[in-house]
């Protein structure tokens, strides 16, 4: 026993020391031309602070001459050059020696520092303790393509001075990120949800108004979440080994999807509008043919033109993520606006396998390829050895708004994927439906919209921890479940809840049904006639939105509901109540 203790507490030492000796840090290598004019340039470095630490301030590093060597790999003392490198920074090329043999012949010729150029993706610099406690010069690497650029900006006599300044945990740029995620989420599921009642209800007064041509939302069944996992597991794979060839192909779907959603968020205002109400004239042209309102012809049109400037500039990274995020927020609510899940079981099942779905491809990926690094974060950050350099678009995102230069390092933006929203979202939208149907004063919606907040800020919380890309479904799928059901359990409706049905006949008396004569409410189903003289109310009420109709899910259900006495005034000319409650036989 004894002896298995003490081999797993040497395989846990291993273990530390193999993790300290890949230690690396983002540093700066801020670069000068010894004949002046421009103003110095800022690269990234990768070092390990283990060789030899970097000062933070840039007015306490040394400024050094820095020194083309890229033609030597610096592996045998015939690398060297006949003087050495007194007091310069040496770039030379990554080769087949180790970056200790490297970086101990630099520091043997004088060199104060060594900078290596590396044509494939950077990585830490390691060693061991005694060659750690040798050396007491840092060494970096740099990107091939900043030496390039170096040295064209500054000529090659350059100066350089090697800094890691510090970097704060969390960027101010999150908080920008969570006020746009969950407005969409808390805006999208309150208008999906009272889009759905709005619906009903015009079907019931079979309205032919702009709302009736609206496309109808898409409830999503079982056999229908299985295929969208598939296919996001296999578009997945495809990018993350055929990157250069498929982003162009969600480039365009991204402009396409986010020019239909701006025009479904924007068109209701339009609508409202009192000018260019006038239609086109009878024509046989695509899509024209219906003669549409003149207004909504230059809206969609609008909306194109938007989608091509962002699709034309969208490597613009001063001002193009504006656009980007725009387009993104509205692509988010039309999608919530249109998916449905019809009861808590589908929402649960599609929450769930998203879930494993994402912590599998963000924190199993490493082990499986051949790089170690997550499929998901590459695919979204945009691989290092792209040819393209092209990122996917389906993220929201916003430059980081520290003063640091470290910024030009990892990912100079925080990022957010559409599905982070969406996926809860449709949970959001849900428990709006929910609420209304059971007249719960919104609390599932707010509970759930709070839940989502939570779940977000937990995420950034371990993003600044681990500071790694996180799955935030991680921690957005149990916030959101757990407390969509405590709620359910609490109001002791869990039942209704979880099936998304047979809640109508425990349904409470509508606050809106008319007192009768004697100051008694009508029995549920038959409305109360209007008192004497009082004009009955009708479609004036039409554009307010009225709470949803329960109408009933089986003729069980339709057989309990009482029918009118059909002489009774209220069943000939039916009022508000009557259309509210949802009667079996106006819905037959």
């Amino acid at each position: 026993m004894a002896a298995t203790a003490a081999a797993l507490a040497r395989l846990g030492a291993a273990f530390l020391l193999l993790a300290a000796q890949v230690a690396c840090e983002y540093g700066m290598v801020h670069v000068t031309s010894e004949a002046g004019g421009a103003r110095g340039r800022d690269y990234c470095i990768l070092y390990n602070p283990q060789w030899a630490h970097l000062p933070h301030d840039l007015s306490k590093a040394p400024l050094l001459q820095l020194r083309d060597w890229t033609a030597s790999m610096l592996c045998s003392p015939s690398d060297l050059p006949a003087g050495g490198f007194s007091n310069q920074i040496p770039l030379v090329a990554r080769g087949n020696c180790t970056f200790y043999e490297k970086v101990r012949l630099a520091q043997g010729s004088g060199a104060r520092a060594l900078l290596i150029v590396s044509r494939e993706k950077l990585v830490p610099p390691g060693g061991n303790k005694t060659q750690y406690d040798e050396i007491a010069i840092p060494v970096a690497l740099l990107s091939h393509r900043d030496a390039l650029d170096l040295f064209k900006r500054s000529g090659q006599a350059a100066r350089a001075a090697l800094y890691a300044p510090g970097e704060p945990a969390l960027d101010y740029n999150t908080v920008a990120i969570f006020l746009m995620a969950v407005g969409t989420v808390a805006v999208g599921g309150y208008w999906a949800g009272s889009r759905d009642v709005k619906r009903r209800y015009l079907k019931h007064k079979r309205d032919e108004g702009p709302e009736k041509q609206e496309d109808e939302a898409v409830d999503v069944t079982p056999v229908m979440i299985g295929v969208f996992v598939v296919m996001c597991c296999s578009m997945l794979v495809l990018l993350y080994y055929f990157y250069d060839h498929l982003v162009y192909v969600v480039i365009g779907i991204f402009c396409l999807a986010s020019s239909t959603g701006l025009y479904s968020c924007l068109a209701p205002f339009v609508r409202r509008l009192p000018c260019g109400s006038c239609r086109l004239p009878d024509n046989s042209l695509p899509y024209l043919h219906k003669r549409p309102q003149a207004r909504m012809l230059l809206l969609a049109l609008a909306c194109v033109a938007v989608s091509v400037v962002w699709g034309v500039f969208r490597n613009e990274d001063q001002w193009a993520w504006v656009l980007q995020d725009a387009l993104g927020v509205a692509f988010c609510l039309y999608m919530l606006k249109t998916i449905r899940l019809p009861t808590f079981k589908a929402c649960t099942l599609l929450l769930l396998v998203l879930f494993a779905y994402d912590v599998f491809f963000v924190f199993v990926t490493p082990f499986l390829t051949k790089s170690g690094h997550s499929v998901m974060v590459e695919v979204a950050t945009g691989p290092s050895d792209s040819a393209t350099r092209e990122k996917l678009p389906m993220v929201l995102k916003v430059p980081r708004l520290s003063s640091s230069p470290l910024a030009l390092c990892d990912r100079p933006f925080s990022l957010l994927g559409f599905g982070d929203i969406l996926v809860p979202g449709l949970l959001v939208a849900y428990c709006h439906r929910f609420d209304i149907q059971v007249q719960s004063s919104r609390v599932y919606f707010v509970a759930c919209t709070v839940a989502y907040g939570i779940g977000l800020l937990v995420t950034f919380v371990a993003l600044a921890l681990m500071q790694r890309g996180q799955p935030a479904l991680l921690y957005l799928v149990p916030c959101t479940l757990t407390t969509s059901c405590a709620v359910a359990l609490w109001r002791r409706e869990l039942a209704a809840f979880w099936t998304g049905s047979g809640f109508a006949k425990d349904l409470p008396q509508s606050p809106w049904a008319p007192a009768g004569a004697n100051g008694l409410q009508s029995p549920k189903g038959c409305p109360s006639p209007p008192p004497p003289g009082q004009e009955v109310p009708g479609p004036a009420l039409q554009d307010a939105q009225p709470p949803e109709p329960a109408v009933p899910q089986d003729t069980e259900a339709a057989a309990e509901a009482p029918a009118c006495e059909p002489t009774s005034p209220a069943c000939s000319t039916p009022g508000p109540a009557a259309q509210d409650q949802g009667r079996p036989d106006a819905s037959a």
